[in-house]
C-alpha cells in the first residue's frame, strides 16, 4: 500500500506534466466554488440594478373638499427610493419593453387609485389595487425579487395609509380628550341636572297638569269675555250718547250763566241801591215832622223799593236753584254711566265730571233767602207806619229807627252776598263748568278709543283662544309623553350611576389625550422586527459557502476519478486491498490539497466571514476524505458504472441536501432521501464552522459522515477483489466500441 502511494507521488514529482496536471486538479475545484460564491455574494443588495417600470395613471380625487393624489405622492417617493431601478413611463412603452425583456416588471397605478382610497370616509369603502405585470421568462429569480418589491411597495402604501388614518383618529381622540377635559365641569353639571331632573319630574308633571287645568279655565274666561264684548260695545255707544247730552246740557248751563250773570249782578246792585235808598229815606224821614200824609208817602216809597229788591233777589234765587238742579241731573247721569261701566269694560269707564260743592250752592241760596226775609220784614214794618200813626207820635220815631236799622242790615247783607257772588260763586261755577267740559271731552275720547279698540281686543281674544288651544295640545302631549320621558330619564340617571361606579372619566380623558405624531408613527409601524441573529452571516455568499465548498469537493473527487487511474501498475504484484488502499491514499492526498486550496481561498482570497477558521479547514479535510472514499470506492469497484453512480449521487445531493432551499420546501421525494445523503451532513458541518459551532450538531454530522466513510471502506475492502475482474471485462468490452478510453 505504501509502495503504491510513494511511487505515485515520486512519478508525479519527476514528471512535470503530471505535476502540472495534479496542481491543476488541486486548484480546479476551488475555482468552481469561488466563482459561484462570488457570483452570489450579495445579489439582493444589487436589486437597484433591476429596471422596473412605474406607470402612474391616477387622476387624483377630492375627499372632503381636499385634493389628494396618492399616485403622484407614490411616484415622488419612489424617485428617492433605490431598491430598484425605477423607470417612470406610460403604459404602452412599459408593456412593450416588458415583453422584450428591457423591464423585469411593470407596476401600474390605476386612475381610480386615490378615489377608491378616499371612499374610506364615505361609509362604502372600496379597495384600491396596484396592477403588477412581470415577465417570468427572463429569469427565475428576478420575478420573485420584483414581486417582493411590489409587495413591499403595497405594504408601504398600506402602512402609510393606516398611519395617516390612525394619525387622524389619534388627533381626533386627542381633541376629544382636551374637549372633554375643558367640558368636564359642564359634564358634572349635566350629571347633576339629570339627577335633579329625575328628582323633580313628579313635580314637573304636577305643574304641567296644573297648567293644563289653568288653560281650560282661561279658555272659559275668554269665552265669557267674548260674550261681553257686544255689551261693552253697546255700553260705549250709550256712554257716548250720555256724554254728548251732558256736554250739551253743561254748554247750555254755561250759556245761561253767562247770560244771567250780568242780570244777577245788576239785580243785586239794584237791590243794594234800593236798600241804601230806603236807609237814606228813613234817615230823612226821621229828620222831618211826620204827618199822616207824609207817612203814607214814606210807606209807599218803602214798599215800592222793597218790592223791586224782592223781585231782583228772587231772580238770583231762581238762578241758583237752576244751577243746583243741573248739577244733580249731571250727577245722576254719571252714576248711570258708572253702572254701565261695571257691566262693561271698567277700565274704559269715563271719570266723573268735577262738581260744585253742594254746600256752597245751598249757602248762597240761604243767603239770598235771608235777604228776601229782611226785605219782606222791611215791607211789613213799613205797612205798620200807617197803622201806628194813630197810636202815638212817639212810636213813629221808634219805628223809623227800626226800619232804618233793618234797612242797613239788609244793605250790608246784599253787599256781602254781591261780594261773595263776584269773588267765589261765579268764578267757581265757571271753573267747574270748564272742568266738566274737559272731563267730558276726555271721557268721550276714551269711549271713542274703546269703540276702536273693541275689534282689536276681539281679535286678540280670538288669537289668544287659538294659542291657548295650541298650548293645551302641547300640554296634553307632554302629559301623554311623561311616562316615556320619566322612564328614559330614570334609565339615564341609573346609567350615569353605573358609569360612575365602573369608570373614572378622568382616566378616559387621560386615555384619549395623546401625541398625534407619536400615534401616527406608531400605527405606521406598530410592530418592529428586532433581529437577533444567533449565528450572524454577513451576506448571501457567505451563507452559500458551505454548499459550494462541499459541492466543489465532490466535483474534485469526480475529476480525479475521471482523469487518474484507480488501479496501480502491475496489478499482479499487489493484493486487492493493497491496490485499494494504495490508490485511495493517493486520491485522498490530492483531495486534501483540493480542500486546503478551497477552504483557505474562501477565508483569505474571498474574505468570507468564517466564525471558526480552523474547524472550517479540518471539517473540509474530513469531508474530502469521506467524499473521496465514496467516489473512489464506486469507481474502483464498479469502474465506469461507479462513475455514473457518483454523478447520479451528485445530482440527487444537489437537489435533496437542502444546500440552497430548506428541506421543508422540497418535494416529498427529496425530503425522504435527505437523511441518506452525505451532502446533508457535510453541508451542515461546514455551516457550523461558518456560523458558529453547536457541539451536539457537530457530533451528529461527524457520526453520520463517519458511517458513510466506514461503509464504503468496507465495500472497497470486501468487493474490490470479487468484482474487479468482472469490472475489467466490462471496461474492456466498452473500449472495443472506440467510444470509451
Amino acid at each position: 500500500m505504501w509502495k503504491i502511494f510513494s511511487r505515485d507521488w515520486k512519478n508525479t514529482a519527476t514528471n512535470w506534466v503530471a505535476l502540472i496536471l495534479i496542481l491543476g486538479l488541486a486548484v480546479l475545484p476551488s475555482l468552481y466554488a469561488w466563482f459561484n460564491i462570488k457570483a452570489s455574494w450579495d445579489p439582493y443588495s444589487q436589486t437597484d440594478q433591476l429596471p422596473v417600470a412605474v406607470v402612474n395613471e391616477d387622476q387624483g380625487a377630492v375627499v372632503r373638499d381636499k385634493d389628494i393624489d396618492v399616485g403622484q405622492e407614490l411616484v415622488d417617493n419612489l424617485k428617492d427610493e433605490e431598491s430598484f431601478d425605477w423607470q417612470f413611463t406610460d403604459r404602452d412603452e412599459a408593456m412593450d419593453k416588458l415583453e422584450y425583456g428591457d423591464y423585469y416588471a411593470v407596476i401600474v397605478i390605476p386612475e381610480t387609485f386615490s378615489e377608491h382610497l378616499g371612499t374610506v370616509v364615505e361609509g362604502n369603502p372600496e379597495k384600491s389595487e396596484v396592477q403588477y405585470y412581470v415577465n417570468e421568462k427572463i429569469n427565475a429569480i428576478a420575478p420573485k425579487i420584483t414581486e417582493k418589491g411590489a409587495t413591499v411597495l403595497v405594504d408601504q402604501i398600506t402602512s402609510q395609509f393606516i398611519s395617516e388614518v390612525n394619525g387622524t383618529v389619534a388627533e381626533l381622540f386627542n381633541d376629544l380628550g382636551l374637549e372633554l377635559e375643558n367640558d368636564l365641569p359642564d359634564i358634572k353639571r349635566f350629571e347633576e341636572y339629570i339627577f335633579k331632573l329625575e328628582e323633580n319630574l313628579p313635580e314637573i308633571y304636577q305643574l304641567i297638569s296644573d297648567a293644563y287645568d289653568d288653560s281650560q279655565d282661561a279658555s272659559s274666561v275668554i269665552n265669557n269675555v267674548q260674550g261681553l264684548i257686544p255689551q261693552a260695545e253697546q255700553a260705549a255707544g250709550e256712554g257716548l250718547s250720555t256724554i254728548d247730552e251732558t256736554t250739551a246740557f253743561i254748554d247750555d248751563a254755561e250759556q245761561r250763566l253767562n247770560e244771567l250773570s250780568p242780570q244777577v249782578k245788576e239785580d243785586l246792585n239794584a237791590a243794594q241801591q234800593t236798600a241804601e235808598d230806603v236807609n237814606a229815606f228813613l234817615k230823612e224821614a226821621r229828620s222831618v215832622d211826620v204827618n199822616v200824609e207824609s207817612i203814607g208817602e214814606i210807606r209807599n216809597q218803602i214798599n215800592s223799593r222793597t218790592s223791586q229788591s224782592l223781585e231782583e233777589i228772587a231772580a238770583v234765587e231762581e238762578l241758583l236753584q237752576q244751577v243746583k238742579e243741573q248739577q244733580q241731573t249731571s250727577q245722576a247721569n254719571e252714576e248711570n254711566q258708572e253702572d254701565n261701566g261695571e257691566e262693561g269694560n271698567e277700565e274704559n269707564t269715563p271719570q266723573p265730571s268735577p262738581q260744585i260743592p253742594e254746600e256752597t250752592i245751598d249757602q248762597a241760596i240761604a243767603d239770598v233767602q235771608a235777604i228776601e226775609d229782611a226785605l219782606t220784614a222791611i215791607q211789613e214794618d213799613s205797612s205798620q207806619i200807617g197803622d201806628r200813626l194813630s197810636e202815638a207820635q212817639e212810636n213813629i220815631d221808634q219805628t223809623l229807627s227800626s226800619l232804618e236799622e233793618k234797612s242797613g242790615e239788609t244793605a250790608d247783607q246784599i253787599d256781602a252776598f254781591l261780594k261773595e257772588y263776584n269773588e267765589n260763586i261765579e268764578p267757581q261755577v265757571l271753573a267747574e263748568i270748564d272742568k266738566a267740559q274737559s272731563t267730558l271731552a276726555n271721557a268721550r275720547s276714551i269711549l271713542v278709543d274703546v269703540q276702536s279698540t273693541v275689534p282689536e281686543v276681539e281679535r286678540i281674544l280670538n288669537s289668544t283662544e287659538g294659542n291657548i288651544a295650541e298650548g293645551q295640545d302641547i300640554l296634553e302631549y307632554m302629559m301623554n309623553e311623561y311616562p316615556y320621558v320619566n322612564q328614559k330619564v330614570n334609565e339615564m340617571a341609573d346609567r350615569i350611576r353605573d358609569i360612575q361606579g365602573e369608570t373614572d372619566i378622568n382616566e378616559i380623558i387621560e386615555l384619549l389625550k395623546n401625541d398625534p405624531s407619536a400615534e401616527e408613527n406608531f400605527f405606521e409601524e406598530p410592530v418592529t422586527l428586532s433581529k437577533n441573529a444567533l449565528f450572524p452571516i454577513e451576506n448571501y455568499g457567505t451563507g452559500m459557502t458551505p454548499f459550494y465548498t462541499v459541492l466543489s469537493l465532490w466535483v474534485g473527487a469526480l475529476l480525479l476519478v475521471s482523469l487518474l487511474s484507480t488501479d496501480p501498475v502491475n496489478l499482479q504484484e499487489y493484493r486487492s486491498y493493497e491496490q485499494y488502499f494504495g490508490k485511495l491514499a493517493t486520491f485522498v492526498s490530492i483531495g486534501f490539497l483540493q480542500t486546503l486550496v478551497v477552504t483557505l481561498g474562501n477565508v483569505f482570497l474571498l474574505d468570507i466571514g468564517v466564525a471558526e477558521v480552523v474547524p472550517f479547514v479540518l471539517f473540509g479535510l474530513l469531508i474530502s476524505f469521506v467524499f473521496m472514499t465514496l467516489v473512489f470506492t464506486l469507481v474502483s469497484v464498479l469502474g465506469d458504472v461507479g462513475k455514473a453512480g457518483a454523478i447520479v449521487m451528485l445530482v440527487l445531493q444537489i437537489a435533496g441536501s437542502g444546500g440552497t432551499y430548506p428541506v421543508d420546501l422540497l418535494p416529498e421525494f427529496f425530503q425522504t432521501i435527505h437523511p441518506f445523503l452525505p451532502f446533508s451532513y457535510a453541508i451542515d458541518l461546514m455551516r457550523e464552522a461558518v456560523g458558529g459551532i453547536v457541539p451536539a450538531r457537530v457530533k451528529t454530522d461527524l457520526l453520520f459522515l463517519g458511517i458513510f466513510g466506514g461503509v464504503f471502506l468496507l465495500i472497497g475492502i470486501f468487493l474490490k477483489g470479487p468484482l474487479h475482474n468482472r469490472t475489467r471485462q466490462v471496461k474492456a468490452k466498452s473500449r472495443e466500441s472506440g467510444l470509451f478510453h
